[in-house]
C-alpha cells in the first residue's frame, strides 16, 4: 500500500503550481508597474540617428516600366538561381531548367523583385483608379533595424557608416528571428536546402567595395532606381514629389553624387502623373535608407503604412534594458524560485 504523504510533504505537480502562482504574481506586478508608469513612452530608449554617409536606392514608381532588369541584374551579381512561381511551372522549361525567370515574391533565391499594382480597367500609368503602377520590393536598410535587433548571435549587422544591413551566414545559428522581426518581411530562409541560409539584398557591397554600381541601380534604363547618400537622395525625392503634371524634369541615372560607377547621363521626361506628397521611407519606423515615391498610394502597392515614426527596437530594447538592468530582475525572478523551492522543500523526509 503507497505511504501517505506526510505533513509538509508536495508533489512535483504541486510545487510547480506554487512556482506558476508566484511567477504570475510577479509579472502581474511587473505589468502593474509598466502600467503605472506616467509616460507611455517612458521605457523606450532613444532612436537611432541615420549615418550623414549612409547609402541607400529612390525607387521612382512613376519611371518603372516594369522590364524587371533590376530583378535579373541582382541575380547575375549575386549569383542567385533563377526561380519558377508555380503557375508558371507547367509550361516554363523542365524541372531544374527553366526558360524564364519567374518569381512572384522575395525569396532566399529572389533578393529584389518588382510587383504591380492593377484597379478597374488598367487603362492610366501611376493612376489609383482604372490605372496600374509598380513597385520595387526589396531590404530598405532600417534607420534601426529589427532584425540587427533581435539577432542573438549578431550575424544580422548595420555598418557604421555605410548603415548598410548584412548577415553572415558563418556567425547565423538558423533561429529566423529576423524573418519574423522584419516588419517589411524581407529576410528569407532558404527551406530547400539542408544548409539553408537567410538571403536579403546587402546593397551589394561586394560591387561597391570596387567602385560598381549595386545590380539594379547599374541596368535600370529610367533611372527609376538611384543609387547615392541617402541624404542626397532625400533631396531628390523632395524635389520630385513638389513637381506639377506637365513640367518638364532632369531624371538622374546611376549614381546621384556621379561618383560611383562614373557619370550617367540622364534624361528629360514630362511629368504624366501627380506624385504623392509623402515619400515612403522618410519616417517610417525610423527612416530607411531605401526611399519611393509614387503616383499611387504606398498602401495600395502593399507597403505597410500603419507603422509608427520610430523603430520596434526602441521599445523592445527599452523594456529589456530597463528589465535587466543591473541584473535587477533576473535576481528577483531567481530570489522567488529559491523561495518557492525552499518554502516547499524544507519539510521533505529524507530518503
Amino acid at each position: 500500500m503507497a505511504k501517505a504523504p506526510s505533513k509538509g510533504t508536495v508533489s512535483r505537480r504541486g510545487f510547480l503550481r506554487g512556482a506558476l502562482q508566484g511567477s504570475a504574481g510577479a509579472a502581474a506586478a511587473a505589468c502593474a508597474t509598466v502600467v503605472a508608469t506616467p509616460d507611455a513612452n517612458a521605457l523606450q530608449r532613444a532612436p537611432k540617428a541615420m549615418s550623414p554617409d549612409a547609402l541607400g536606392l529612390l525607387y521612382d514608381s512613376t519611371l518603372c516600366i516594369g522590364c524587371k532588369a533590376c530583378v535579373t541584374a541582382c541575380k547575375d551579381v549575386n549569383h542567385m538561381p533563377p526561380e519558377v512561381g508555380p503557375e508558371a511551372q507547367a509550361w516554363n522549361g523542365a524541372p531544374g531548367n527553366p526558360t524564364w525567370d519567374t518569381p512572384v515574391e522575395l525569396s532566399a533565391k529572389t533578393l529584389n523583385i518588382i510587383k504591380a499594382y492593377s484597379h478597374g480597367t488598367g487603362e492610366t500609368k501611376d493612376s489609383p483608379e482604372n490605372g496600374f503602377a509598380f513597385i520595387k520590393r526589396q531590404c530598405l536598410h532600417c534607420a534601426d533595424p529589427s532584425c540587427v535587433s533581435v539577432c542573438p548571435v549578431t550575424a544580422m549587422t548595420k555598418d557604421e557608416k555605410t548603415g548598410i544591413v548584412s548577415h553572415n551566414p558563418d556567425a547565423c545559428i538558423g533561429c529566423r528571428y529576423c524573418v519574423l522581426s522584419c516588419p517589411f518581411g524581407v529576410p528569407k530562409y532558404d527551406y530547400n536546402d539542408a544548409f539553408g541560409e537567410i538571403k536579403k539584398c546587402q546593397l551589394c557591397q561586394h560591387r561597391l567595395a570596387e567602385n560598381q554600381l549595386p545590380g539594379c541601380a547599374d541596368v535600370c534604363p529610367t533611372g527609376a532606381t538611384l543609387f547615392g547618400r541617402t541624404e542626397d537622395l532625400k533631396a531628390e525625392a523632395k524635389r520630385r514629389t513638389a513637381l506639377k503634371v506637365g513640367e518638364v524634369t532632369h531624371y538622374p541615372r546611376g549614381d546621384i553624387g556621379g561618383t560611383v560607377g562614373g557619370a550617367r547621363a540622364g534624361h528629360e521626361k514630362t511629368v504624366a502623373a501627380a506624385y504623392q506628397p509623402h515619400i515612403y521611407g522618410e519616417t517610417e519606423l525610423g527612416g530607411t535608407q531605401c526611399l519611393a515615391v509614387s503616383g499611387v498610394p504606398f498602401d495600395k502597392l502593399n507597403l505597410p503604412t500603419n507603422v509608427p515614426d520610430t523603430g520596434y527596437p526602441t521599445l523592445s530594447e527599452g523594456i529589456q534594458h530597463t528589465l535587466y538592468a543591473g541584473m535587477v530582475g533576473p535576481a528577483v525572478a531567481f530570489a522567488g524560485l529559491a523561495y518557492l523551492a525552499r518554502r516547499n522543500a524544507k519539510d521533505h523526509p529524507e530518503e
